[in-house]
């Protein structure tokens, strides 16, 4: 017997039971009420009984189905995150282009995506990439002019070859759906997500007011205004060996798990404005030209080296410098 007509038949003799102890009693308290009555109230009593076994039927039938659709949905879901994966080496900018939107609808509808494509986002941008405007105008690159890409120009007639032009289209792309994805504002999402852009070529890289974990961008080239402004980091943010070619705003960011600077390079200067650190800092021997206001550290802040001639606040002090730093 299945466990379906088990529990059936268990309801329907719980029923049996109920009715005749309900109907027994009834007479037993007030022999001179009707036989009638007594077995009416007792059935009435032992229906109840299957009615609640009705109730739970029905209700484990609609999990069960949900969780049928729930699977459905996951599967789907799975199916359409590879095939956007397998999108993003296609030859068509644009088809890359709709594999990232693809990929980030999903990151926005289901939770259990955001860091896998978030890590997937950052695996293309930390791809190699070539463009004239990079050397050109690497503090804007926006601004670096070229002869018109033309596929029928020849090719040693060519500044800037069409296939470079849509390839920095679609890395923009990248970048914006990062900034997108990442908490902000309101929103309630507290989850620390982790960027890693180590060796990536970045052009006009924003994450205003952004919240998240971990950034890792050692040897990182950041080309074009660099914006971090009012962004909260409660993890490491790592900048090592890294170039900025344009300017960078830190102004009101709170980096709670500590910055390295170690070894970066600050070619347009670098603004601090506001700014908090924690936890660790390590920075380059001289402050960069053109910078402007101080970093406020907080009290038990580690120092990785001496920082000389950096303009600091609060009550973080440089007493000591460690030998190590634990950056995770």
């Amino acid at each position: 017997m299945g466990r379906g007509r088990w529990l059936l038949a268990v309801s329907v003799l719980a029923a049996v039971l109920v009715t005749v102890a309900t109907t027994a009693t009834l007479l037993l308290v007030d022999p001179r009420q009707p036989k009638a009555e007594a077995i009416k109230t007792g059935a009435l009593a032992g229906g109840a009984v299957v009615a609640l076994y009705a109730l739970w039927l029905n209700d484990r039938r609609r999990r069960v189905e949900e969780a049928r659709h729930e699977l459905e949905s996951e599967k789907t879901a799975d199916e359409r995150f590879a095939k956007a994966v397998e999108l993003l080496g296609n030859e068509a900018d644009q088809v890359r282009v709709g594999a990232m939107h693809v990929l980030a609808n999903l990151a926005k509808t289901n939770q259990r995506y955001k860091q896998t494509v978030l890590d997937v986002l950052c695996a293309y941008l930390r791809r190699p990439f070539e463009h004239p405007a990079l050397t050109r105008k690497p503090e804007d690159p926006d601004q670096a002019y070229f002869r018109e890409p033309e596929e029928d120009r020849p090719a040693e007639d060519r500044e800037v070859t069409a296939e470079q032009e849509r390839e920095m289209t679609v890395r923009r792309t990248a970048q914006r759906l990062i900034t997108d994805l990442l908490p902000w504002g309101s929103n309630p999402d507290e989850t620390r997500y982790q960027l890693d852009l180590s060796g990536a070529k970045l052009v006009h890289f924003r994450l205003e007011g952004r919240r998240f974990g971990r950034l890792v961008a050692r040897r990182a080239q950041f080309y074009g205004i660099t914006a971090f402004r009012g962004v909260t980091l409660a993890q490491p943010a790592l900048f090592s060996g890294g170039t900025f070619h344009g300017r960078v705003d830190f102004e009101d960011g709170r980096f709670h798990g500590g910055i390295s600077f170690q070894d970066a390079a600050f070619k347009r200067g670098l603004t601090l404005t506001g700014a908090t650190a924690g936890t660790f800092l390590h920075f380059p021997e001289l402050p960069p030209e053109g910078l402007v206001g101080s970093l406020d550290v907080r009290e038990g802040t580690a120092f990785r080296n001496t920082p000389a001639g950096w303009p600091l606040t609060g009550d973080g002090k440089p007493v000591a410098v460690e030998d190590h730093v634990q950056q995770d």
